[in-house]
């Protein structure tokens, strides 16, 4: 596994607004803190998703893209693509296996964090199957599209994105997670990045409680000190 003092740039790739601070926006400070760039590539803008009957569906790709915007500045981010493919319809064929190759090679992230493309039965909220779709396009990417030149050469030869090799995949939800990170320290930044999240919320209130005890299993699972909140993640060396 890379040293975080040997990663310059990290690129997290989810399905959906809010899936990254669900995840990971607590990793995601603790990166930022230490001068790492990080950047999100939101595959949809989560256009089918909310709970309010009386805004109108027109308004919720726009009224998504902001929240995402507001949280990632919570945990350090300011660096965000929007791929736009339709909510709930993602499949993880050329079309977006290219488009996430292409923001690989823009990028050139050492590390990059995706969802999980096993469904998982035992939990299965995780595996929403526009997830199972953007994990399986992001691994696609991974390897071997964005390091093999002679794949997507368009994107080379009209665009002038060089081949590029990520070191290394951080997964999250999957069923076997291997590597905790302790956000303790990053816990109330992870909990207002999800509060941004306005539309997706109907009960804001729980939130903080859902979230520390969620993470405080976590990080009692993997032998951290009483009190200590972790997210947690399967590393997979790609390089």
């Amino acid at each position: 596994m890379l040293d975080d003092s040997n990663v310059e740039r990290v690129l997290v790739v989810t399905a959906h607004p809010d899936d990254v601070d669900f995840g990971a926006a607590g990793t995601v400070a603790v990166w930022t803190d230490r001068g790492i760039e990080v950047t999100y590539c939101i595959v949809t803008d989560g256009d089918a998703g909310g709970f309010d009957p009386d805004v109108p569906r027109s308004e919720i790709a726009g009224i998504r893209r902001r929240e995402q915007t507001a949280a990632a500045k919570e945990v350090g981010v300011n660096d965000l693509v929007f791929l736009g493919f339709p909510d709930g319809q993602l499949v993880a064929g050329l079309d977006l296996r290219k488009a996430i190759t292409r923001v690989i090679r823009e990028v050139r992230p050492q590390r990059v964090v995706t969802q999980c493309p096993v469904r998982n039965f035992a939990r299965i909220y995780a595996s929403h199957p526009d997830h199972l779709a953007a994990a399986e396009a992001t691994i696609c990417a991974v390897y071997p599209d964005a390091r093999n030149p002679f794949t997507f050469t368009d994107l080379l030869e009209l665009e002038g994105l060089d081949a590029w090799s990520v070191g290394e995949v951080w997964m999250m939800g999957g069923p076997n997670p291997d590597t905790p990170v302790d956000v303790s320290a990053q816990i109330d930044r992870k909990i207002a990045a999800l509060l941004c999240h306005e539309s997706q919320h109907p009960d804001p209130a729980g939130v903080s409680e859902r979230v520390r005890l969620w993470l405080g299993a976590h990080a009692k699972n993997f032998g951290l000190p009483e009190g200590s909140f972790a997210e947690v993640f399967q590393v997979i060396d790609t390089a």
